[in-house]
C-alpha cells in the first residue's frame, strides 16, 4: 500500500511538471506574439506552440488549438493549419464551454483565416462545421421547449373578481426540469435576439417558490448579443461566488448577455429586457414573487442602479459591485430610493467612481434615509470580483437576499421622471408628464459635484486627477409625485404632470366603503372600487405576479 501511494505521488508530480511546463513554452510563445508580429517572431512561437503540443499531447487545450491555427493560417502553412482546425472544430465543449466549430464559423474567423479561404478544404470544413451546429442548434431548441413546458391547465377565465383573485394566487403550471442548467434565446425584436442562461437550484422543486437574482455583466460597449450561453463562461470566473452562494441558498441565478446597442445602462433600446425575461421566466419556473433581485458589476452595477431609478416595481432589491451610480439615458432622480433598497461594494483604487464620489452619494442617503449601504474594500481595483478577497461581499448579498422581502404596497411612495415609459412604481402607475406646467416649489433637484476622479497613465500607474463635473446629467424636464395613502384615502402631491393612475389591492383598501383620492389637496375621486376581471387578468399577463395582484385601477387626470 505504501508503494502504492509513492507511485500516486510521483505520477501526480509527472503531471503538474508536465502542464507546468507546457504553460512556460504556451507563454513563451504568447509572450513573444505580444511583443512582435513580425513573420520570424511567428515562426519561433509557432515552433514553441508545435514542441509543447508533442511533448505533452494532454495538456492541448481548445484555446491553443485555435491559436495555432491561426498562427499556421498566417504563416500560409495551409496543410498544419487544417490538421489543427479538423481538431478544433470537433471539440464538444471547447475554450469556456462553446463547442469548437464556433471558431470557424464565427464573425472573426474570415480575417482570421483569410489565407485559407481559397482552398478547397475551406469550404469541406465550412460544410461539417455548419452540420455540426445545426445539430447542436437542434439540442439547443429541444432544451428551451422542455425548459418552458408546462401543464395544460385551464386558462384563467373567471369572471368572478373574487374568484379571479385566488385563482391567480394559487396559479401553479409547472412541471419538474430536466435539468439543472439552461441557455434560453430571448428575441429582443424581429430580426435581434440574445440570450440569458439560467442556473437552478439542484433539487429544484415545483411545489416551491425560488429567490431569483439577475446577474448584469459590465463591458456593454464592448460585448456582443450571444445567440448561447455556457455553463462555464457563466458560473464561473468572477461569477464564481455566485455560484457559490446560489446553490447554498437555493437562488436561481440568471445570467442575460447585453451587447453595445441593446444593454440595461447606455441605451433605452434594450432596457426592457429583464423585466421581459423576468415574465418568460415566471411562465416556465416556480418563482417567488417578493424576491426577485439584480446585482451587477461595472456597467452591469450602473445598469442594476439603474432599474432603481427607473423601474423598480419587479424587484426587492439591488446590489452592485463597483458601481457608478448614475442613469446614463436621462436624469437621476435619487429620491426613487426611497421605494427600494441598493447595497454598494466599492474599492478605493476603482477608476470607474473614485471613492470621493462614494463619500458624497453616501452622505446624500444618510441625509435622505435611504435603505442603502456601501461596504468599501481598500486596495482592491475596479475588476475587484476577481479577487478571492471579495467573497465576504457575497456573503453581505446572499444574507440580505435571504432577509429582504419585495413590499409592493408601502403606504407611501415617491416617484420623479422624465420619459413616460418609466412613469411609476408600484400602486402609483401611469404618470404622465406635463413638461410646460409649473415646477412645483416643494420639486428640488438633488446633485453634488465630483472633483477627483482615478485615471491610469501609459504606464499603467493609477493617478488621481482633478475634474470639475455633476454626478448626475439632467438632460430633460422631469414630473414628480409623492403620494400615501391611509384608511381608504389616498393623497398626493403632483409636479409637472399631467396624470395617473393609482393601482388598488385588498391589501391597500377596504373595498366596502368608498376610496378618495386628493391631488395636490383637491378631491378628485370619492368613489367604490370594485374587481374589474379584464384588467386583472391583463395585469397578470404583462407581469406573470401572483403576489402583487392589482384588482383595478382609478385614472385621475391632473387640473
Amino acid at each position: 500500500m505504501k508503494g502504492y501511494h509513492v507511485l500516486l505521488a510521483f505520477m501526480f508530480s509527472i503531471v503538474s511538471f508536465g502542464q507546468n511546463t507546457y504553460s512556460k513554452l504556451i507563454n513563451q510563445a504568447d509572450d513573444l506574439l505580444e511583443v512582435h508580429q513580425d513573420e520570424q517572431s511567428k515562426r519561433q512561437a509557432f515552433s514553441l506552440y508545435e514542441k509543447a503540443f508533442k511533448s505533452f499531447p494532454d495538456s492541448i487545450t481548445a484555446a491553443d488549438l485555435s491559436e495555432i491555427s491561426i498562427i499556421a493560417s498566417e504563416l500560409k502553412e495551409a496543410d498544419k493549419a487544417f490538421a489543427y482546425l479538423d481538431r478544433l472544430i470537433k471539440i464538444e465543449r471547447a475554450q469556456y464551454g462553446f463547442p469548437g466549430w464556433q471558431n470557424v464559423t464565427n464573425k472573426s474567423a474570415l480575417e482570421e483565416y483569410k489565407n485559407l479561404l481559397d482552398d478547397p478544404r475551406w469550404a469541406s470544413m465550412m460544410s461539417e462545421a455548419h452540420a455540426l451546429k445545426a445539430k447542436f442548434d437542434v439540442n439547443l431548441k429541444e432544451a428551451e421547449e422542455e425548459f418552458y413546458k408546462v401543464k395544460s391547465t385551464k386558462e384563467l377565465t373567471s369572471t368572478n373578481g373574487k374568484k379571479l383573485y385566488e385563482e391567480i394566487k394559487a396559479y401553479n403550471p409547472y412541471l419538474p426540469k430536466a435539468k439543472q442548467d439552461y441557455s434560453i434565446s430571448f428575441a429582443i425584436n424581429d430580426t435581434v435576439k440574445t440570450s440569458f442562461f439560467i442556473h437552478l437550484p439542484k433539487n429544484y422543486s415545483l411545489e416551491k417558490e425560488y429567490p431569483v437574482l439577475f446577474f448584469l455583466h459590465g463591458a456593454v460597449r464592448y460585448n456582443n448579443l450571444q445567440e448561447f450561453q455556457t455553463k462555464e463562461l457563466s458560473l464561473g470566473g468572477w461569477n464564481r461566488y455566485y455560484t457559490k452562494y446560489g446553490d447554498l441558498d437555493e437562488v436561481i441565478l440568471i445570467f442575460p448577455s447585453g451587447g453595445k446597442k441593446y444593454n440595461w445602462m447606455t441605451s433605452n433600446d434594450g432596457f426592457f429586457m429583464i423585466p421581459a425575461m423576468l415574465r418568460e421566466v415566471k411562465k416556465a419556473i416556480n418563482v417567488d414573487d417578493n424576491k426577485v433581485f439584480i446585482a451587477g458589476h461595472s456597467n452591469g452595477a450602473t445598469g442594476s442602479f439603474s432599474y432603481l431609478m427607473k423601474d423598480s416595481s419587479p424587484f426587492a432589491g439591488f446590489y452592485g459591485f463597483n458601481t457608478q451610480p448614475k442613469v446614463f439615458t436621462g436624469g437621476t432622480f435619487i429620491e426613487n430610493i426611497m421605494n427600494r433598497s441598493f447595497i454598494n461594494f466599492s474599492t478605493d483604487e476603482d477608476y470607474y467612481y473614485p471613492s470621493n464620489a462614494n463619500d458624497s452619494f453616501t452622505a446624500m442617503m444618510n441625509e435622505l434615509k435611504a435603505d442603502y449601504k456601501e461596504y468599501r474594500y481598500n486596495g482592491f481595483p475596479h475588476w475587484f470580483p476577481e479577487f478571492d478577497e471579495s467573497e465576504p461581499a457575497y456573503e453581505i448579498l446572499f444574507k440580505d437576499l435571504k432577509e429582504r422581502q419585495r413590499k409592493s404596497f408601502n403606504k407611501e411612495l415617491t416617484w420623479e421622471f422624465d420619459d413616460n415609459a418609466y412613469g411609476g412604481v408600484d400602486w402609483l402607475t401611469n404618470i404622465r408628464l406635463d413638461t410646460l406646467a409649473q415646477k412645483a416649489d416643494w420639486h428640488k433637484e438633488r446633485n453634488f459635484k465630483i472633483t477627483k476622479w482615478l485615471e491610469y497613465d501609459k504606464a499603467e500607474n493609477l493617478q488621481t486627477i482633478e475634474v470639475d463635473k455633476n454626478a448626475f446629467d439632467m438632460p430633460r424636464l422631469s414630473g414628480k409625485a409623492v403620494a400615501r395613502y391611509k384608511d381608504n384615502e389616498f393623497r398626493i402631491e403632483t409636479s409637472r404632470v399631467k396624470s395617473l393612475s393609482i393601482a388598488i389591492s385588498p391589501k391597500m383598501v377596504n373595498l366596502k366603503n368608498k376610496v378618495k383620492v386628493y391631488i395636490n389637496g383637491k378631491l378628485c375621486y370619492d368613489e367604490k372600487v370594485d374587481y374589474n376581471t379584464a384588467f386583472m387578468l391583463d395585469n397578470f399577463d404583462k407581469t406573470r405576479d401572483r403576489k402583487t395582484i392589482w384588482i383595478n385601477k382609478i385614472d385621475i387626470t391632473v387640473k
